[in-house]
């Protein structure tokens, strides 16, 4: 099979048949769309072709950069495809979170430029997030920018109409399934494969997965993120559903071990989740039934996800807690203190100020006095024993939180008898009007 570009390869991927052992569930056929199988490795590739072909020669004839809000998969194809048309791309987030991902960028010639942001997902709706300020520049009058805009691009869910859909009905022998089971990120795979096939068959079931709050999956977000991206319709799924990332890499061994499907974390995600809604409505099939999910990508780009969650899988040490190393929060363990509280405390005690943001977030704007430790550096100085002075009270700030209260929770388990946490994070200080001081 020939082709003339790498471009021509990109969809027609397989679908899969998970065999009956392996899931358990009677009556039900279970398929994987293996979208990994796309030349730059995910899904992505159909959106990211789809979205830039538009504007693609006119960047090509000015000199233009492609840009993209994007730290993963969408980043990757964009890079290559810029690449291949001989200008350059710009990755744009407010934080690299997968290192796999960043140095792949780097080797496909990629800029990355990391901003300070409150979530992973722009939010048109406020002013003062620093990606929303980049995101509007970038729509200026005379920009030679080509700006993807994967979050409220139509192209974005067309590309999965269009194709993806449209395959699996194909491969079904022209029939849609009676299930479709999506993790929802920028919501543009599940949105457009959901309007394929609900064309074919009204009463196709649509899940969506997210992750749950707090916690991190790769390419998707949890029920708050969601309702940021501007593609996320909650009437596309019949039900939305949580899935953790500990049961996103059960669900990743489960396709590697059993199937020899090399999924990444995204896929397992899917997979679980399939499995698990699946088998609770099992007892009500009489009929023979189909169901299919996407496994987005491959494992290779997430060892060092894995790695910092289930480090035994690799021929590691384990380490106890939860999937992300911190030990799950007992309230009567972890202390939170109100932003006006936090402010007496200050004045009156001086407590230690820990801020767990990313230091571009920090450098933009911080507590005065605080230092800043990212929650990942701080896991592992935690693995390392109490890394506080028992003396010194200490005050954790994340953006809303979550993160603080679990830490306050580890280090009062440990021993620390006075750490408490920031209700609401850097978030609540700045909308209390709390000041805040640039680096």
């Amino acid at each position: 099979m020939r082709f003339d570009s790498i471009i021509e390869t990109i969809g027609d991927t397989p679908l899969v048949r998970i065999a009956p052992h392996v899931h358990g569930i009677a009556n039900v056929d279970l398929y994987a769309k293996l979208e990994s199988s796309n030349p730059f490795g995910s899904l992505k590739d159909r959106a990211a072709w789809n979205m830039v072909r538009p504007g693609l020669q006119d960047a090509v004839e000015q000199g233009g950069q492609i840009v993209e809000l994007s730290s993963g998969n969408t980043a990757k194809a964009l890079a290559a495809i810029a690449g291949i048309h001989g200008i350059g791309f710009k990755s744009v987030t407010n934080r690299m979170k997968i290192p796999e991902i960043k140095e792949i960028l780097l080797l496909l010639g990629a800029e990355i430029q990391e901003l300070p942001g409150q979530t992973e997902c722009l939010d048109p709706t406020d002013s003062e997030d620093p990606l929303t300020l980049f995101y509007r520049s970038l729509n200026e009058p005379g920009s030679t920018h080509l700006h993807t805009d994967q979050y409220f691009n139509v192209l974005n869910p067309d590309a999965h109409e269009h194709g993806t859909g449209p395959e699996i009905i194909r491969d079904l022998d022209g029939r849609a399934p009676d299930w479709f089971i999506s993790g929802v990120g920028t919501a543009g795979s599940s949105t457009g494969v959901a309007r394929a096939l609900r064309e074919s068959n009204p009463k196709v079931s649509v899940v969506g997965l997210v992750a749950e709050k707090s916690d991190f999956i790769p390419g998707i977000r949890n029920i708050d993120e969601v309702q940021e991206v501007g593609i996320f319709d909650p009437e596309t799924y019949e039900t939305i559903e949580k899935v953790s990332s500990c049961e996103a890499i059960d669900g990743m061994l489960d396709l590697i071990r059993k199937c020899g499907i090399l999924a990444g974390p995204t896929g397992g995600a899917a997979y679980f989740g399939a499995v698990r809604h699946l088998r609770e409505i099992g007892p009500q099939l009489t009929e023979p039934a189909t169901a299919v999910f996407i496994v987005c990508d491959r494992v290779e780009s997430y060892l060092s996800y894995i790695r910092k969650r289930r480090p035994e899988l690799l021929g590691q040490k384990a380490h106890g807690g939860t999937a992300s190393g911190v030990s799950p929060v007992d309230a009567d363990e972890a202390v939170t203190v109100t932003v006006a509280d936090a402010q007496h405390w200050i004045a009156e005690s001086r407590p230690l100020i820990v801020d767990m943001r990313s230091p571009y977030a920090y450098a933009a704007l911080h507590i005065e006095g605080s230092i800043n430790i990212v929650d990942e550096l701080f896991e592992e100085l935690v693995r390392g024993g109490l890394p506080f002075s028992k003396a010194q009270p200490v005050l954790l700030a994340c953006p809303v939180g979550e993160k603080s209260l679990q830490y306050a929770a580890q280090l009062s388990r440990m021993g620390h008898p006075d750490v408490r946490s920031l209700a609401g994070g850097i978030i609540a200080w700045r909308d209390a009007g709390g000041p805040l001081v640039r680096e």
